[in-house]
């Protein structure tokens, strides 16, 4: 196998648009060789952490609705040609992801990880629901089979919370200012939600190799 790590935030909307892609390459080659790793890059890493309301939030990084607009229209393109849809209005507050990207990792540990990035994805994007909101977390972690009383106890802890802030610091280190961002064979970065075709020769050039 040949490793793809990936670098997302679950509230980042290109990275739910980048995975859709990469999905879509990767179920037309279902022999592919990848052994796919998520790692944390938190978008807003100072947010508080309780998160803030989501009208509030895209007004300080955008302005007045007419730029929230124009910034998101070609998110929304994008998302319906990947086959997504996205239900923008639903979203009520931006959460600190941290907690999200602790589920991430222990899902990774019992070999749940992509499915846990997935509900992530799904459940802010698609239902508008809080994920820096801890008893949504359990659900989700639920969902995909996690122990629900183990995930409660680590939340309730700080377990991992210094080793998800040292890897987004790494990661920042390694000159990754934005994300999506992918890693192939540990050697090959790709940034951004490149198209299925650019996957479908990427899979191919690896095999072929």
């Amino acid at each position: 196998m040949i490793t793809l790590d990936i670098y997302s935030d679950p509230v980042c909307p290109w990275c739910f648009i980048g995975k859709a892609r990469l999905d879509r390459a990767l179920e037309s080659r279902p022999d592919h060789p990848f052994d796919i790793r998520w790692h944390p890059f938190q978008l807003n890493p100072d947010m508080p952490a309780g998160g803030m309301d989501r009208n509030e939030y895209m007004s300080l990084k955008f302005g007045d609705a007419d730029a929230v607009l124009d910034a998101y229209r070609p998110v929304i393109d994008a998302a319906q040609g990947a086959g997504l849809a996205l239900d923008l209005p639903a979203i009520t507050r931006t959460p600190n992801t941290l907690d999200a990207h602790r589920l991430i990792h222990w899902a990774g540990l019992e070999g749940r990880q992509t499915a846990m990035v997935s509900i992530l994805f799904r459940a802010y994007f698609q239902q508008g629901r809080d994920i820096g909101d801890a008893a949504t977390l359990l659900d989700l972690g639920q969902s995909v089979g996690l122990d629900r009383n183990l995930i409660a106890r680590l939340l309730d802890s700080d377990a991992d919370r210094a080793l998800i802030a040292t890897a987004d610091r790494d990661a920042r280190a390694r000159g990754i200012s934005g994300v999506p961002f992918f890693i192939v064979a540990q050697q090959y970065a790709i940034s951004g939600a490149q198209t299925v075709e650019t996957w479908r020769n990427v899979i191919d050039e690896v095999g072929a190799r």
